[in-house]
C-alpha cells in the first residue's frame, strides 16, 4: 500500500493485542515501525518478532525518542495504548486520572508534538484506537466509557480541523477483541463483548481498508454503525436498551436490585 510503504510509524501499546497486530501489519506493508509499550520486555519481544524498533516507555512522551529512532520524522502515529478500568463515580481519583491520562491526554500530547511538523510538510496520519465504547458506552466501566468518548471527540476534532491541510485521521472503534484487556473485563465483558469478539488481526485489516478508502471511522464490527445511528436517532430508546443490559449484568454479578 503506497500510503504506508516506507513510512515511519509509531504504535503505542504494541507489546501485544491490537497494537502488536497493527505494528505487524505495518511492517508487512513495508513501513519502518517503532513498537512502544510501557512494558519494556513486551516491547522488545514484539519488535524482535516482527523486525521493528523497540522504544519502551510512557506513550505520552514517546514521540521525541521514536522520531530519533526512525531517522528524524514520524509519518504515522497510532495512539493505541489504553486502560480499561472498571467502576463508576466511586472509582478512586487516581483511577479516573490515569484513565484520562492514557486514553485521552496521551493522544493530545502526541498530536502537540507531531501536528506542527505535519502541517509544515502538508502530510501526516493519526490513528486513534478508541473502542465502540467511545461511540456508545460500556456497562460497569465509567472511566473507560467517558475517556473513550473523549478520545473519539479529539480524533473527530483533529480530522475536522486539519483534513484540508493533508492530515488524515482514523478512529478505530471495535467491540470485543481477544486481548488481555478483554480477559480482564469479567462478567461485563462476558455479557457484552466476548460473544462477538474478533482477533486483533481483524482490527488491523479494518484499519488498512479504511486507509485505502480514506475513511475516518474504522468499524471492525460493522453492526456498531447501526447501534450508533440508533443512539443518535432515539436516545431514550437506546438508553432503555443499555439499562436492560445493565440489569442483566447486575444479575450475573449476583447483585440484582430489581
Amino acid at each position: 500500500m503506497e500510503a504506508v510503504r516506507d513510512k515511519a510509524v509509531v504504535v503505542t501499546g504494541a507489546g501485544g493485542g491490537i497494537g502488536a497486530a497493527l505494528a505487524r501489519r505495518f511492517v508487512a506493508e513495508g513501513a519502518r515501525v517503532v513498537v512502544n509499550d510501557l512494558d519494556r520486555e513486551k516491547a522488545e519481544r514484539t519488535a524482535a518478532e516482527i523486525g521493528a524498533i523497540a522504544v519502551p516507555g510512557d506513550a505520552s512522551a514517546v514521540v521525541p525518542a521514536a522520531r530519533e529512532a526512525l531517522g528524524g520524522a514520524v509519518d504515522i502515529f497510532c495512539a493505541n495504548a489504553g486502560r480499561g478500568d472498571a467502576g463508576g463515580p466511586e472509582a478512586a481519583e487516581d483511577v479516573w486520572q490515569q484513565a484520562w491520562d492514557v486514553n485521552v491526554m496521551a493522544h493530545v500530547r502526541a498530536a502537540r508534538e507531531l501536528v506542527p511538523h505535519w502541517l509544515e510538510r502538508g502530510s501526516g496520519r493519526f490513528v486513534s484506537t478508541v473502542s465502540a465504547a467511545g461511540l456508545l458506552t460500556m456497562v460497569g466501566s465509567a472511566p473507560y466509557s467517558v475517556t473513550k468518548h473523549g478520545a473519539y471527540a479529539f480524533a473527530e476534532w483533529l480530522s475536522a480541523t486539519y483534513r484540508h491541510r493533508g492530515i488524515d485521521v482514523h478512529a478505530i472503534c471495535p467491540q470485543g477483541v481477544r486481548t488481555d484487556m478483554l480477559a480482564g473485563t469479567g462478567t461485563a465483558g462476558d455479557l457484552v463483548l466476548r460473544p462477538g469478539a474478533v482477533e486483533p488481526e481483524v482490527v488491523a485489516d479494518a484499519l488498512f481498508a479504511a486507509i485505502e478508502a480514506g475513511r475516518f471511522l474504522v468499524l471492525p464490527h460493522p453492526e456498531v454503525a447501526g447501534y450508533y445511528a440508533a443512539r443518535a436517532a432515539d436516545p431514550d430508546q437506546w438508553l432503555s436498551g443499555m439499562n436492560h443490559l445493565q440489569r442483566k449484568w447486575e444479575k450475573a454479578e449476583g447483585r440484582d436490585a430489581s
